[in-house]
């Protein structure tokens, strides 16, 4: 939905009535105090409500509100997301309160958590890497594999959170549909196309199967999904602790999570790849872990080329980094006893 229709809509969300059916999941609130817009996207609106409580003390309250089936599938998806981060590391996100549809307006939704007051800047390395190696050091996936149990969304991107025995299985899975979305919506690209069968042939193979083969495996790690500096942030001024936001999350290779650290745009410095990895180490074969890496940092750069069509720098990186590693592994996988590997 387009800004100007998104701000129009929400002349009925900035009502301390509606702002009050939102919050009936909260029996102690009292009195709706005030409801103030916050930051906006082309999919979604952010609003602070404050209030009152029964026993006088006064708290606020974060909603996000957007509209349309995509807009209940994508709030009910953060919901989900950041309560599966919760039950494992409940001081590393908003308590997440509750989601649904408006009564007085049923093409409007939310999402409830609580409110933050965020301070500039990206949360000190040590103790942000410790507790995101803690999430990443549960491997509790309720089916054991790769995946979530509902559709979340990167932006206004669903994914294909498909559940998968098979980390590579999963993962170009994942890839091949956030590329059908992207022509959907720009238009096919011949240079793109032309690549595209040594990426999946190729590259995905001789990457991602060694992690699963040979004696090796990956426990499935619930991963944040869209881990930059905007969905981080500082909550205490004096220690630099933070905590994540927005989750686009699902059950996956622990490192796919840092893949979203690479692009320089993202301000997540090697310190934080060092902290991290002094709990986390790399996985074998290690000597794999910098390509690895490129090859997260290349869905995450195309999740930017979907989301931002206008802007062709996004796409040009997925081409720039496909072409490197396609012609840096032209043989694609071969196993650790010289035996070619059927794709």
């Amino acid at each position: 939905m387009p800004v100007t229709q998104l701000q129009s809509e929400l002349h009925c969300i900035l009502d301390l009535r509606v702002a009050a059916v939102a919050l009936k999941p909260l029996p102690s609130v009292e009195e709706v105090i005030s409801v103030d817009s916050g930051n906006k996207s082309a999919w979604a609106h952010a609003l602070r409500i404050a209030v009152r409580h029964q026993n006088g003390e006064e708290e606020s309250y974060f909603m996000k509100v957007a509209f349309g089936s995509q807009g209940l599938e994508s709030l009910k998806g953060e919901y989900e997301a950041t309560a599966a981060i919760y039950a494992i590391t409940p001081d590393f996100c908003p308590k997440p309160i509750a989601w649904g549809t408006l009564e007085t307006a049923p093409d409007t939704h939310f999402y409830l958590r609580k409110y933050y007051e965020f301070f500039e800047g990206v949360p000190e390395p040590e103790s942000f890497c410790e507790k995101l190696a803690m999430l990443h050091s549960s491997h509790t996936s309720p089916e054991g594999k790769f995946g979530f149990h509902c559709t979340t969304y990167n932006g206004n991107i669903p994914q294909d959170n498909t559940w998968s025995d098979s980390w590579e299985l999963f993962f170009a899975n994942g890839l091949r549909h956030v590329l059908n979305i992207r022509e959907a919506r720009a238009g096919p690209d011949a240079e793109l196309d032309e690549l595209l069968p040594g990426l999946f042939d190729k590259v995905i193979p001789r990457l991602l199967r060694p992690l699963e083969s040979n004696g090796r495996s990956i426990e499935p790690t619930l991963v944040h999904g869209n881990l930059w500096c905007g969905n981080a942030a500082i909550i205490d001024d004096e220690t630099e602790e933070g905590i994540i936001f927005d989750p686009s999350s699902f059950w996956a290779h622990n490192e796919y999570e840092l893949g979203n650290w690479r692009p320089v745009r993202n301000k997540f410095t090697r310190r934080y790849f060092e902290a991290y990895q002094s709990i986390i180490p790399k996985a074998e074969p290690e000597a794999d872990f910098d390509d690895r890496n490129a090859l997260y940092a290349l869905r995450f750069n195309l999740n930017a080329a979907t989301l931002f069509t206008q802007d062709k720098n996004y796409l040009q990186m997925v081409i720039d980094e496909i072409r490197r590693l396609t012609e840096k592994y032209p043989d694609g996988y071969v196993d650790e006893v010289g035996q070619d590997k059927p794709n």
